[in-house]
């Protein structure tokens, strides 16, 4: 997939792009989204701002994973029945995107992390780690890493050139030429490994 090639970055909060909703009822600030050339994007990283009980837009052949950041909680409400609420601090579910589901406030609004993936193209892989001290990650041919920066500080190894990292900033590492990546700092994140699938085209 030469799009997970895309030079690694460091991508400032204040960068991220806001917008409403595909059904008009939440707001949703885009970290970032990438696919093949000519297609709409295979992969996309968000923070969604729900105010109040609402629809979930639907988005058939993708898998999603969401991720509760700030506030009281969220249930989940799928069409068949099934109820799943997440807690703070920072319950997440995996689910399909072409699921209806309807999301209820459990007291307040909620900022949740949400990662959407085609699963034709992609597999996805979401860790929730603590920051206390040196953490590496590896970019090879064919596997990417972005890295979610929950709170705290970080900074990486002068050796690739990136800037630090303050909570709420996100840095996209690059498939190409392994590469050896060590972050230094202190504070939680998300990490998320991201390969092609296996059998799909490049």
């Amino acid at each position: 997939m030469d799009f997970l090639n895309t030079p690694s970055r460091v991508i400032p909060a204040v960068d991220y792009r806001r917008e409403r909703w595909r059904n008009q009822q939440g707001w949703t600030r885009e970290i970032l989204r990438m696919g093949p050339p000519g297609e709409d994007w295979a992969l996309r990283l968000s923070i969604a701002e729900i105010e109040q009980d609402a629809d979930f837009s639907a988005f058939p052949g993708i898998d999603r994973e969401l991720v509760l950041l700030h506030g009281n909680g969220m249930r989940l409400c799928f069409d068949g029945g099934e109820t799943v609420t997440l807690l703070p601090p920072h319950q997440r579910l995996r689910f399909p995107g072409e699921a209806a589901l309807r999301g209820e406030l459990v007291d307040g609004p909620t900022h949740d992390f949400n990662l959407m993936w085609r699963r034709d193209l992609l597999q996805a892989t979401l860790l929730h780690r603590p920051l206390v001290g040196p953490m590496l990650f590896f970019s090879e041919p064919g596997v990417a890493w972005a890295i979610h920066l929950l709170g705290g500080n970080a900074r990486f190894e002068s050796e690739v050139a990136l800037p630090p990292l303050e909570g709420g900033d996100t840095a996209w590492l690059g498939a190409g030429a392994r590469t050896r990546y060590a972050l230094h700092g202190a504070g939680e994140l998300l990490a998320i490994r991201i390969e092609p699938r296996t059998g799909a085209a490049g």
